[in-house]
């Protein structure tokens, strides 16, 4: 069996995306940790089977995620290049419709501002007791289409990733959730590590950006517009009628892979 496919990145998070009509039929999950394995397949993120108008997303465990905001403008490069989409792209994801407005391209290099949607919350969960192994842990919860955890250090410890797993399958999140460690750089800047469901730590992550900024603003911390620092590129958020997320996606190259 052979699957073609597109591989991107947003800010460092990577994908593997291919057209749904070119997809297997079946046993998705497992294709999808084939393909997303670093060491024994293409290497990924996550895989994508894209149509025209939507989506679905598999993490690189194989389980499948609601949304990807650095997915989904990943997605919209490809269908901006193939011709399909033009400066607004709408994409019906896992977690709803959603809008990305091109900004600029450079050839393979896109930038998106995605409408993100308003966040879920409950103003008990804004600063939530959450029991650890090592303590207590003073948490943030919010839902941006997918569940998120926020965790405010004023450095990042050395077992950020060890304590990113344990929350990341804790009991208090039946669905697991993902996690982001967020450091206060000012009143319009954090700087952020993800550990996402699914995947583990990841350079950089969309919706993790989104959350970690949410959290902040709803802690009362930092104020909108905010500048997200990841380990590989900075992306923008701003929050009025609904939450906004502007980032890169860039096409890298294109194969196929034999299941």
């Amino acid at each position: 069996m052979t699957v073609p496919f597109i591989k991107a990145h947003g800010a460092g998070n990577d994908f593997l995306l291919t057209w749904n009509d070119q997809a297997p039929l079946e046993n998705l999950p497992a294709v999808a940790r084939a393909i997303c394995n670093r060491h024994t397949g293409i290497g990924a993120d996550g895989w994508i089977l894209l149509k025209r108008d939507s989506l679905r997303l598999f993490n690189a465990d194989g389980s499948e995620a609601e949304l990807s905001g650095n997915g989904t403008r990943c997605a919209a490069a490809v269908l901006v290049d193939a011709g399909v989409a033009g400066n607004e792209v709408r994409l019906t994801t896992g977690a709803g419709l959603k809008t990305l407005r091109l900004i600029e391209r450079k050839d393979r290099e896109f930038l998106f501002e995605m409408d993100m949607g308003l966040p879920n919350f409950l103003p008990d969960q804004v600063r939530f007791a959450l029991p650890l192994r090592s303590g207590t842990q003073e948490v943030t919860i919010v839902d941006v289409g997918n569940p998120q955890c926020a965790v405010f250090v004023t450095e990042f410890p050395s077992s950020w990733e060890q304590t990113g797993a344990e929350i990341e399958a804790h009991p208090f999140f039946p669905r697991h959730t993902n996690v982001s460690f967020v450091r206060l750089v000012d009143e319009h800047a954090i700087d952020v590590r993800f550990f996402e469901r699914g995947v583990g730590p990841t350079l950089s992550s969309g919706t993790g950006s989104t959350g970690a900024a949410v959290s902040a603003i709803l802690r009362g911390v930092v104020k909108t517009p905010i500048r997200i620092h990841t380990l590989a590129a900075d992306l923008q958020l701003r929050w009025d009628d609904s939450v906004y997320l502007t980032g890169p996606a860039e096409l890298i190259g294109a194969g196929d892979f034999f299941v």
